[in-house]
């Protein structure tokens, strides 16, 4: 372990202020995955749970709308606050409310101890949006920042090193509940109630979230300005427009950026192919854990189970795999390689019906998927780095979970057989291929003559 931690450290250089940024960066990281890994499966056992598995398409579908209000207050934040005091917002908020719903979910009506499940029982819908702001709002805003503080080849150097630390985060905190979960005393009883379970956990995902902006406080404090440009060729784009005029051009320009950018609208694609992928197989996995469990706990317990093996698995993709083939091939190879290594597991999935594909697809996603298409912001503006990308992570994510959950309740009628269907996979995976590779020309294009893609004269 501290031969691993020395080879980091002379991989990422040896400027103290880019180790110290790394190194916070990584801290902070680990508490949002951390956190993340957290609220995220409680998500789906408490629904399940108060409202009923059968509502989660629906669930899925509504929150395309229900998010739209929360996109445009996030889009009016950005014109207004900082990219750290952003973060500094959100993961306050979410800690506050964490503390909240822990609280409700020991109500004997509104809570866990009401054991008749119902599409009226409207905490469980509310916990439910709640828990889907989080990805597009907190561990986005993350992404985003990040990228706005690293150039290309610190990104191409350091990205996996921080995703390998945010899966040791995620494996904690599912180890943690994993345990807690299981722990039962001699006569084979659980040590805890199923509501003091996941109020504890429920209050844990709060705690580690309102540590995020301590460590992000401390970057800023610590870390000089110099090493928090960036991309010097948006720093000095951006820095010369505000002279010229006011930062914010409104609540829709990340929306308009969207439509009017191909290279944004290439990234909106990479991630809603995979989503879509992921709400199919997702639903299916529900499904089989559900149908094996005797309790609530017990559904949460299986849950962290996987959630542990999933982070297990994308520690060492992100640790072994993942900054190797970008310097050895770059992005442009990598990029193409997200949808023909899913392909794969998709089709041993058809063959097999087996749901060990959810958490292979969901590792790489994760582990490696994820800083590729994470570093296609890096040369691009702010509007875009923050607008567009909330526009895309919740939007879109969405609008990708509903079509997914749309074909999902198409197969409650119609059986299985429709999902297992290799012309909706292969079509799908062909369309990804191709987004991915026009995408990665354009992104080595910028690179190579140091563009600023959404630059408007």
């Amino acid at each position: 372990m501290v031969q691993l931690a020395r080879s980091i450290m002379a991989a990422i250089g040896s400027d103290r202020y880019e180790r110290l940024k790394f190194i916070l960066l990584c801290g902070a990281f680990f508490l949002v995955i951390g956190s993340y890994t957290l609220i995220k499966e409680l998500r789906d056992s408490i629904f399940v749970a108060i409202v009923g598995r059968e509502y989660v398409p629906l669930a899925r579908i509504l929150e395309t709308i229900i998010l739209i209000p929360a996109i445009f207050f996030y889009s009016f934040l950005v014109d207004r606050l900082r990219r750290y005091q952003l973060l500094y917002v959100y993961a306050f908020f979410y800690g506050i409310i964490g503390f909240i719903c822990a609280s409700i979910l020991g109500h004997q009506v509104i809570g866990l101890q009401n054991t008749d499940t119902s599409a009226h029982r409207y905490f469980g819908w509310f916990f439910y949006f709640f828990v889907e702001g989080f990805a597009p709002f907190v561990v986005s805003l993350f992404w985003a920042f990040a990228n706005s503080v690293n150039s290309p080849e610190t990104a191409k150097k350091n990205y996996a090193w921080m995703v390998s630390g945010s899966k040791i985060g995620g494996m904690l905190s599912a180890s943690f509940a994993w345990w807690l979960l299981g722990w039962q005393l001699k006569d084979g009883s659980r040590m805890f109630s199923d509501v003091v379970n996941h109020q504890i956990l429920l209050c844990f995902f709060s705690g580690m979230v309102m540590l995020i902006p301590i460590v992000i406080y401390f970057l800023i404090k610590k870390v000089p300005g110099k090493y928090l440009h960036g991309y010097e060729a948006v720093y000095q784009f951006e820095k010369e427009h505000e002279k010229k005029e006011e930062e914010g051009v409104g609540m829709l320009a990340g929306l308009s950026m969207l439509v009017k950018q191909p290279y944004v609208f290439g990234i909106f694609g990479m991630l809603f192919f995979y989503e879509m992928i992921n709400t199919i197989l997702g639903y299916h996995r529900l499904g089989v854990i559900e149908s094996a469990s005797s309790s609530v706990s017990d559904f949460s317990f299986r849950l962290f189970e996987q959630a542990f093996i999933l982070h297990l698995i994308g520690f060492f993709i992100s640790l072994i795999g993942t900054r190797t083939l970008l310097r050895l091939v770059g992005e442009e190879v990598c990029l193409l390689l997200i949808p023909l290594v899913t392909g794969g597991l998709l089709w041993y999935f058809i063959l097999s019906s087996n749901i060990i594909v959810y958490v292979l697809v969901k590792s790489f996603n994760y582990a490696f998927a994820q800083p590729v298409r994470e570093s296609l912001y890096i040369p691009t503006v702010k509007e875009i780095k923050f607008k567009s990308k909330s526009w895309i992570d919740a939007f879109g994510a969405k609008l990708a979970r509903g079509s997914g959950s749309g074909i999902n309740m198409v197969t409650t009628f119609m059986g299985s057989a429709a999902v297992l269907s290799g012309g909706l996979f292969g079509s799908i995976i062909i369309l990804w291929t191709l987004t991915a590779f026009l995408l990665g020309r354009r992104y080595t294009k910028a690179i190579t003559n140091n563009e600023v893609i959404g630059q408007v004269d």
